[in-house]
């Protein structure tokens, strides 16, 4: 059974989220807090196995108790967000604070009974996700040998996912399964001219990190698919605009794409691409949703492969889920290369373990050292010069 403590200062909410987990099958609410600072003596007491918590709040708002809490506990907490700029800002500055995952607050709905089920067809999920599984213990984790067709220093693929926890439920989507065999790469291949990058839950943490370890001078474009809503991918583009030293954008119609210039897919629409001349254009497209996602991963993937083929280098990080498999079969038939992140650094291993789990990755890389496999990669066929 999942213990889970709500934390929000109106009774409305807190009884509205108590309500929408009553049913759930797995999960129980064993606590409540009007603030964060109330919720810290909870957590101490309580143990619980997932937190959820609203941002504003009365003597601790939600931003200081993830950081207090962050001081103590790796606990898992789901932020309780508005579905505006300023929620989105909030937002942001609470993960980049240690908070795990968000949803939002249900808006435009008719009935409490709508507003419940709003709220239990998002958290649900991620509760399961985060909730059902127990993060390693610190400290880098020993590695066998890679098996035959993973590249020198990869983790090796992982035949299947560890058995969770007793009462447990395992990880959204499916478990992944022992990998197919990979396909061998006779060493480097060509020049690559395009990266791209599917993220979902820990996702804006994950690329954070991924592209503060790139150059400003990278000398291809990236385009990133990160499952998120209108909005907060405007704010997202925005902040890592100003936190690394690339250039990056909230992707419109007919973006003209640049070396050294990362594009986030908008909330609410895929992401795709089409030749004029010489140049690639993006295009946004509002094309019924793909793995429940809309922007998703599938799509972008399947539209890069169509355009660049063996000349882009894909990599899909941690996310519930399974987006992304299918794209990363259509990019490997098309020749691309495909990195996923791996389970020990993820969030949660559902997008890239299922990549992993069809034999789809040609590395799979510890989160600290994806950048640097990218950078890599993208060295080749080029002098030092250029890629420095």
């Amino acid at each position: 059974m999942i213990s889970v403590l709500v934390v929000d200062d109106s009774v409305v909410v807190r009884r509205l989220i108590v309500d929408a987990l009553g049913e759930a099958p797995g999960i129980q609410v064993v606590g409540t807090a009007a603030n964060g600072l109330l919720a810290q003596a909870k957590i101490d007491q309580l143990k619980p196995d997932v937190i959820t918590m609203d941002i504003e709040m009365p003597q601790m708002d939600g931003i200081e108790a993830v950081r207090e809490l962050r001081k103590r506990h790796s606990t898992p907490v789901i932020m309780f967000s508005t579905l505006s700029a300023a929620g989105a800002t909030a937002t942001l500055e609470a993960l980049a604070a240690g908070a795990t995952d968000y949803v939002t607050k249900p808006s435009n709905v008719g009935s409490v009974q709508e507003s419940i089920a709003a709220v239990r067809e998002q958290l649900v999920p991620r509760i399961q996700a985060l909730g059902g599984r127990r993060r390693p213990p610190a400290g880098p984790p020993s590695r066998p040998p890679a098996p035959a067709g993973l590249r020198p220093g990869a983790a090796p693929l992982r035949p299947g996912a560890p058995p969770a926890a007793p009462g447990r439920p395992p990880l959204s989507g499916p478990a992944p399964v022992r990998p197919a065999a990979t396909a061998v790469r006779r060493g480097p291949g060509g020049k690559i001219d395009i990266l791209a990058i599917g993220s979902s839950t820990g996702g804006p943490d994950a690329l954070t990190k991924v592209l503060l370890g790139l150059p400003t001078d990278l000398p291809v474009p990236i385009v990133i698919t990160q499952h998120m809503p209108p909005v907060f991918t405007k704010m997202f583009a925005e902040r890592l605009d100003r936190s690394t030293s690339l250039k990056v954008v909230e992707a419109g119609e007919g973006m003209e794409l640049t070396a050294g210039t990362v594009y986030i897919a908008p909330g609410d629409r895929h992401l795709i691409f089409q030749r004029r001349g010489t140049a690639t254009v993006t295009q946004l497209s509002g094309a019924p949703q793909e793995n429940s996602c809309r922007p998703a991963v599938d799509v972008m993937f399947r539209s890069v492969a169509a355009l660049y083929g063996g000349s882009c280098f894909a990599a899909i990080l941690t996310g519930m889920g399974q987006d992304g498999r299918s794209g990363a079969k259509v990019l490997r038939d098309a020749g691309a290369e495909v990195l996923a992140q791996d389970e020990a650094s993820s969030v949660v291993w559902g997008m890239p373990g299922a990549v992993v789990g069809a034999g789809l990755a040609d590395e799979v890389l510890p989160l600290d050292r994806i950048a640097g496999a990218l950078l890599n990669r993208v060295r080749v066929g080029r002098s030092p010069a250029v890629a420095r």
